[in-house]
């Protein structure tokens, strides 16, 4: 949902006109659809028909990659909004669009620590950390 909010703040502006805000369209749209891709693949199950891949070796390559990515979005975003713009609708949509790939930013950031530990099996609950070999 913050990716969406952050491409379709951008594309209803005047985008076309500032070259920086080319990169911030091609990455939110881009990590937004491989996003939702995953999220399908994880709604119908599929990650259990492909036992073959790493997939949380993946989901933390992919994260992580989009955490940097969005770095730069960002800071692209934020330092081509200019506050003395003769068009204010611009202006209030461009900083909203820098305020949530700050927050997309963040919740890539989240998603590669816990796709981390998912990777190093360190999310252990109380459950698994009871199985003993006494069989």
């Amino acid at each position: 949902v913050l990716g969406l909010l952050v491409w379709a703040l951008i594309a209803d502006t005047t985008y076309y006109l500032h070259a920086a805000y080319g990169w911030v369209m091609f990455v939110s749209i881009f990590f937004w659809i491989v996003t939702v891709l995953f999220f399908v693949t994880y709604l119908l199950q599929l990650q259990l028909k492909f036992y073959m891949i790493p997939w949380p070796l993946v989901l933390m390559i992919f994260n992580a990659a989009a955490t940097v990515l969005y770095i730069t979005a960002f800071v692209t975003c934020a330092a081509a909004v200019q506050p003395t713009s003769w068009r204010q609708w611009d202006y209030n949509r461009r900083a909203a669009a820098s305020f949530f790939a700050c927050l997309t930013m963040i919740a890539y950031g989240v998603s590669t620590f816990f796709s981390f530990r998912a990777w190093k099996g360190l999310g252990s609950n109380a459950a698994t950390s009871q199985v003993s070999d006494h069989a």
